[in-house]
């Protein structure tokens, strides 16, 4: 049920026929886990906060560095210093506190990820690092939930969503093999700081269209030039040799 403040506070939603009543109600009782609290994370996290998702894992072992102000826009720099996940926590808990948020200042990595993604609806994957987003992959294909991937870096930022759910979603795997690294591309090339809001929003958007029922495109590679302003959209098929998802795997372990 929601409460009087909650029907309120999420009016504009319910007035959505795409979500009503029944989808905000599936929102706050949905368990969402974000690794990552960088600027993708900024953006995705305070967007499902505000939509009212119940319970949110949030994931990053770093701490906020000044460089970091330009793009990660929700914190201070009274936050310098401090854990990205614990400082973005205490934002979060400003912003709506009927939502629930765990933060974990820890690096992510199989052992934790198969723990924290037991019972969580699906995974966002908000990091620059291609072993993390790797083991996002199989964790995610493992738990047979939605995998929201997004990246960005110079004027240029990508979006797929891997729905496991579905026996014909390709994987991150399937896109981009072990042969592909891109780990501290916006260290290295610099990232244009509204790239990772408008990549961040649209990882959001689909995360709460999954959750209220809405279709979503998968097997899609999505590539935002923001130059241009312009969408490209590259199709992409499940491997049929693919170590992750194909259809001889072995279940991971």
């Amino acid at each position: 049920m929601l409460t009087d403040h909650e029907l309120l506070r999420y009016s504009r939603h319910i007035l959505l026929s795409e979500i009503d009543l029944e989808g905000q109600l599936a929102i706050k009782s949905a368990k969402i886990l974000v690794i990552g609290c960088g600027g993708l994370g900024n953006a995705v996290i305070p967007l499902l906060v505000a939509a009212g998702v119940g319970h949110l894992t949030i994931v990053d072992h770093d701490v906020v560095d000044l460089s970091n102000l330009q793009r990660q826009i929700h914190f201070t720099t009274a936050d310098l210093t401090h854990s990205k996940a614990h400082a973005l926590k205490a934002h979060m808990q400003a912003l709506n506190p009927d939502v629930r948020v765990d933060a974990i200042a820890q690096k992510a990595d199989d052992v934790l990820l198969m723990t924290l993604a037991k019972d969580v609806d699906m995974i966002i994957d908000c990091t620059d690092n291609f072993t993390i987003r790797q083991a996002n992959n199989r964790i995610a294909h493992h738990y047979r939930i939605p995998l929201i991937s997004g990246s960005a870096v110079r004027m240029e930022g990508q979006l797929a969503v891997y729905d496991f759910r579905s026996p014909e979603s390709g994987c991150y795997h399937c896109l981009f093999d072990g042969a592909h690294s891109d780990d501290g591309n916006c260290a290295l090339l610099g990232v244009f700081a509204p790239i990772l809001q408008i990549i961040g929003a649209m990882q959001a958007q689909e995360a709460l269209k999954i959750l209220v029922g809405m279709p979503v495109m998968i097997n899609r590679l999505r590539v935002y030039n923001g130059a241009t302003c312009e969408w490209q959209t590259f199709k992409f098929s499940k491997n049929p040799t693919c170590p992750i998802c194909s259809s001889n795997e072995e279940k991971y372990e």
